[in-house]
Formats: structure tokens, sequence, C-alpha cells
């Protein structure tokens, strides 16, 4: 059974599965989709084509799947998609998908603290932390297991990679390869996530692998010429190829 304040708003065409909580002051839109054991705290807001699954925390002051801040959103119907065991602290905001993409997806076991900015048609994807007044423009795509300090400013259409930790105050409008600490004015590359690495299980030979492709691929001058002579190095380590298939996939270029 849900538990429901009287001072709350639920609208009758809302789906709602079993054994949310949802706390005064808070509004949930038509044409949403809320699955079980999650708990709303007061004055959240679940905005229209939200679709939320479960065990997930809303702080006071969350805005879900609200109207995307693009002036070519006409009102075409798209969704925001967020996945189980989410943390979304308070003021965070979400934006819902465009006819671009037609929907911004949140994955499963993120945190993202006080007033993060998630825009329109972004993918971040799971076990992810965003520190507070982090904002992502539109269509940004984060891979799993990446940490992002505050105050981070993400220009649109960058991708940031898995297993990255970028500094707190960076801003940057190119992509962010796997595995690296990211950090300075202007954002640069600043070594490997050792640290963070090691806590994710890698072992000292695969994380020496990582480095030494990365200083096969940033000692050239071309960066074509670096991944094929880390691949020829490493041809069986998917991280490795990681590394690689990122750089030649990035359409904004990756910091150096």
């Amino acid at each position: 059974m849900n538990q429901i304040s009287p001072l709350a708003y639920v609208d009758p065409e809302a789906k709602l599965g079993d054994n949310n909580i949802i706390g005064p002051f808070c509004y949930i839109d038509k044409n949403t989709v809320i699955g079980n054991n999650n708990k709303l705290y007061n004055s959240v807001t679940i905005h229209t084509g939200a679709r939320i699954g479960d065990n997930n925390e809303f702080f006071p002051g969350a805005s879900i799947s609200t109207k995307p801040q693009d002036l070519k959103f006409v009102g075409e119907e798209t969704t925001c998609e967020v996945g189980n065991n989410n943390s979304i602290r308070e003021n965070v905001t979400i934006s819902r998908g465009t006819a671009s993409a037609g929907k911004t997806v949140v994955g499963s076991n993120n945190l993202l603290m006080e007033t993060v900015h998630v825009a329109h048609d972004c993918v971040i994807g799971n076990g992810i932390i965003v520190g507070n007044a982090t904002k992502f423009a539109g269509e940004v795509v984060v891979e799993d297991n990446a940490i992002i300090s505050s105050t981070v400013l993400v220009h649109q259409f960058c991708r940031i990679a898995g297993y990255v930790m970028i500094q707190g105050g960076c801003r940057f409008s190119q992509d962010i390869p796997p595995y690296i600490i990211a950090g300075k004015e202007p954002t640069k590359y600043c070594g490997i996530n050792i640290i963070g690495l090691r806590r994710r299980g890698f072992s000292n030979e695969t994380i020496e692998q990582i480095h030494d492709a990365y200083r096969t691929i940033y000692a050239n001058g071309i960066l074509k010429d670096g991944i094929q002579e880390a691949r020829a190095k490493y041809p069986e380590v998917k991280e490795v190829e990681y590394i690689c298939s990122f750089i030649e996939n990035s359409k904004r270029g990756i910091i150096r």
C-alpha cells in the first residue's frame, strides 16, 4: 500500500506501484509511471512523461521530467526515465527529452547531489556520483562509474567515459576519455584515476597497461598513430580497446 500525504497531489491518471511514500506538497502529474518502494520527501514534483523505477529517494525540491529548456521543443510527447536505487538530492532538476532523442535517461545506483541539472536527451549511466551544482547541457552522455565533482559545467553533446574522476569547477566542451583524472583550467588530462581503479578492483597490471596506453597515445603527435601503436602493444586488453574505441568515435575531440 502506498502512503500518500493528504497534502500531496497525485493525478488520477498517474500509475503508482506499491509501497511508495509520497510526502506533503509533492505533485505527481498525469502520464507518469512510478514503480515500487520509492520515497518522495516533501515538495517533490514529478512532471508528465516521467518513468521511474524502484527504490529511489527524491529529496525536497527535486523536479523530475521538467519541460526541456530548448526553444526547439514544441510540446512533443517525450519521456524522462529514471532507473532503480538512485539518490536524487535537494533541488535536482532532470528535463525530459525532445524530438532529438525522445527521452532523457538516468540509470541505476547513482547519486545526484544538491542542485544538479540534467538537461534534455542526456544519458546518465549507472554507479555515477555527481557533485553539488554540476550542470549537464543537452544530449550529454555519462558512462558507468564516473565521478564528477561539484560545480562542473559540461557543454552539450559531450561524452564522459567510465571510471573517470573530474575535478571540481571544471568546464569543458570536449570528450573525457576513460580511466583518467581530468582537471585544471583549461580542463586537461591529469593522469590515471589510480585510486578509483583500485577501489573498483582493477589489478596493478591492468592499471599499468592503461597508463602505458595513454603515454603511447598522448606522446604521439597524431592520435590515430598513437591508437594504432597502443592496440599493437595490447591487442587483447579490453580496457585499452575501450580507450582506443572511445577516442576514435569522439565527435568533439578529447581533452589532452
